[in-house]
């Protein structure tokens, strides 16, 4: 009867794992009953996905296996509906003010997108080609297959800087416990968040919200999550490598192009933000960024290895660091 009461009171027991395994009867010996046998089969099978996720939802192990901040996070995202109602729809007020503020009104620095002029279209096509400092190394490296177009290096250390950030958040996307709930392609949401940021990532984090769908199947991780999530130190590293470049990049890029010194260099970055639209995005998505990075790593710190959780729980905060900590220690191996 012991075990009939540990199973009954178990969350990761629902009505379809019962058809399977029910209930013994109050007068049945565990020694001796048939269920018994079903019962050790059950608990000496630990590596089998049942198995793991069973043993792993009994509510004493599942207290001990979380950091309390962490338990604390997914009580706000599961517990209070109206908490959660609220954070919706201040993700999705976020998301109007984004599109408007940003996008269409001309009211912010710079041009709408309706009114934008020739110029800045070609300063984006310029820092397009500029991706990632590839055009730039090869030709110091002698490959003129492409020309680098020359641009100011703080738009180009800024620019990088946001698209690296961007980067590292796909491993980050595709082991989000609670990406079930966006019934779209991870990897078109991640493909178009490289090219608009926030645009398609607050529409995410309202979704990620919803209440789960029990009767949806598990999503199977596509060619493109299951490389990021295996390759999530790689990314990590490139993400890393791109975004201190820029920082370096800003400073003390072309440094024999005219662009002055440091003081220089200070003074266009505040002009170029208070009169470019596009600079003046990427300082909303590096604060948006700053939000949501820790809000995503908290809600997933059973992904990365048991022993890194403190420090990556505590790094999560600090911007882009914290994301490179969740990728080094992200526990690939386990189940995600």
């Amino acid at each position: 009867m012991a075990w009939s009461s540990v199973l009954w009171s178990s969350p990761g027991i629902n009505a379809h794992n019962l058809n399977h395994f029910p209930l013994l009867p109050a007068a049945s010996s565990p020694t001796h009953s048939p269920y018994s046998t079903k019962i050790k089969t059950l608990l000496a099978c630990k590596h089998t996905h049942y198995c793991r996720s069973l043993l792993r939802d009994f509510g004493p192990c599942k207290a001990k296996n979380r950091e309390g901040f962490n338990e604390e996070l997914q009580v706000q995202e599961d517990g209070d509906p109206v908490r959660r109602i609220a954070l919706q729809a201040a993700l999705w007020s976020a998301e109007a003010a984004y599109i408007l503020w940003l996008f269409l009104l001309p009211y912010a620095p710079g041009d709408p997108v309706w009114s934008i002029k020739p110029e800045t279209i070609n300063d984006l096509l310029g820092l397009s080609l500029n991706f990632f400092f590839v055009v730039p190394i090869l030709n110091s490296a002698g490959i003129h297959m492409i020309e680098e177009p020359v641009l100011h290096p703080v738009a180009e250390g800024l620019f990088n800087f946001v698209i690296g950030w961007t980067f590292m958040f796909a491993p980050l996307l595709f082991t989000d416990r609670r990406r079930d709930r966006y019934k779209g392609s991870l990897d078109v949401l991640w493909s178009l968040q490289m090219f608009l940021t926030n645009t398609f990532l607050i529409p995410y984090m309202a979704i990620r919200l919803n209440d789960i769908d029990v009767e949806q199947p598990p999503l199977k991780a596509s060619r493109l999550g299951s490389l990021m999530t295996r390759g999530a130190s790689v990314v990590g590293l490139i993400g890393a490598a791109v975004c201190v470049t820029s920082a370096l990049w800003a400073l003390f890029g072309r440094i024999d192009g005219g662009f002055g010194g440091i003081a220089d260099r200070w003074q266009f970055c505040q002009m170029y933000i208070t009169s470019e639209r596009l600079a003046y995005a990427f300082i909303w998505d590096i604060c948006l960024y700053s939000i949501f990075q820790p809000w995503l790593i908290g809600g997933n710190l059973q992904n990365v290895r048991k022993s890194n959780e403190g420090l990556v729980g505590n790094l999560r905060f600090v911007p882009v660091l914290g994301l490179v900590a969740y990728l080094f220690c992200l526990d690939v191996d386990s189940e995600l």
